[in-house]
């Protein structure tokens, strides 16, 4: 790729800008000087900067702000949340495209088996609608019990299930066995399964910002570390995993680079963008 430089650059959040807490399902909200620099580096070289996330809308502004971007008076960032299934522009967040689907059937199918799970759908720009209160730190933005009923009464762009008492595994094997008919899935770190719509990923949301922003699929840099980034890594024309992904991310991506607790987002960038 002699001479090639990116013209989007497409940053997961969790596990590549910020770094995991050991044994917990949550990060540190700190972004590194060396990430924070080398990503402006990226800006300034005039890379659009994407950041791509499992995360709701609100959960995603914060980080924007930690690295400085955008700059005043310059043009909003696109940024693609829910795993794909919402894409927008900050600040202030405008939503440009939602994807939905009716999730009521895989998320009774999956508390048949697992009825002690946790359920959470996002409530735009407060936070979520949650069955029962979720780990501490898991989530963002306000907290609202709801009867499971009611939180998929409506078509939804994304719903989280959450079980402190299984393992990511488990919830592998789960979401296999049941199928999961007319939803697409995938399973976190820890116990947690992200339900969304029918051909909805990252990647998805990627293409629909590459195309606004005239930058052709060859000319992307995608970064991530976990299963909801497969897609992207594939897609992208160059899809780098994080040094402690799983093998299945790792096979999925062009090049893997160090550990998010090692700068393996900085060592990738400066390939691209020296100091």
């Amino acid at each position: 790729m002699s001479g090639w430089q990116p013209g989007l650059v497409a940053l997961d959040i969790d596990g590549t800008l910020l770094k995991w807490v050991e044994g917990v399902g949550t990060t540190y909200e700190q972004i590194p000087d060396l990430t924070r620099d080398v990503v402006r580096r990226a800006y300034d070289a005039g890379a659009h900067i994407v950041l791509a996330s499992g995360r709701s809308p609100h959960g995603m502004t914060r980080i924007a702000e930690l690295l400085g971007l955008p700059d005043e008076g310059a043009d909003r960032l696109w940024a693609v949340a829910s795993n794909g299934a919402v894409a927008f522009r900050y600040p202030p967040v405008e939503v440009v495209h939602e994807e939905v689907f009716d999730a009521r059937p895989a998320v009774e199918a999956v508390l048949r088996e697992r009825p002690g799970a946790l359920v959470a759908v996002e409530e735009r720009g407060v936070g979520y609608r949650v069955n029962r209160p979720f780990p501490t730190g898991e989530l963002s933005g306000e907290l609202i019990q709801t009867d499971v009923a009611d939180l998929v009464a409506d078509h939804v762009s994304r719903v989280i299930i959450r079980d402190p008492e299984a393992t990511a595994d488990d919830f592998v094997e789960l979401g296999r066995r049941l199928g999961l008919h007319g939803t697409d899935y995938v399973v976190g770190w820890t116990a947690w399964l992200d339900l969304s719509p029918v051909g909805v990923s990252k990647a998805s949301g990627l293409a629909l910002v590459a195309e606004k922003v005239g930058v052709a699929q060859a000319d992307v840099l995608a970064i991530g570390d976990g299963r909801n980034d497969i897609e992207m890594l594939r897609w992208a024309g160059r899809g780098v995993a994080m040094g402690q992904s799983v093998e299945e991310v790792r096979a999925a991506a062009d090049h893997v680079t160090d550990t998010v607790w090692d700068d393996g987002a900085v060592s990738e960038l400066t390939r691209w963008f020296p100091a």
